[in-house]
């Protein structure tokens, strides 16, 4: 699968060339909107955006591992993780029947 990541300076020239408003009014409120759902995961542990998906934060307990170079058996410390499940329209158009 090659695929090409699309970034947020390349969302800013598409909302920019959609709009045509000044761009860096577009950045700042690209920038706003990330910052607003970056807050909204660390805060209430999930983001929900209708007709794309939600965004969910969880606590993952401390865990056994193993350090493969070593395989000495390490404690690996517990961690907040992000996942992120799709809205079943937008699974739909991706998976078109």
């Amino acid at each position: 699968m090659s695929g090409k990541t699309l970034t947020k300076a390349e969302i800013v020239d598409n909302i920019y060339e959609r709009s045509g408003r000044n761009r860096a009014e577009v950045k700042s409120q690209v920038e706003d909107l990330l910052e607003i759902m970056k807050q909204a995961v660390k805060k209430d542990h999930s983001l929900l955006i209708s007709g794309f998906g939600k965004f969910e934060a969880y606590d993952k307990d401390a865990r056994k591992g193993r350090n493969p170079q070593t395989n000495q058996t390490i404690t690996l410390p517990p961690r907040k993780v992000v996942v992120f499940r799709l809205s079943r329209k937008f699974r739909s158009e991706l998976n078109p029947q």
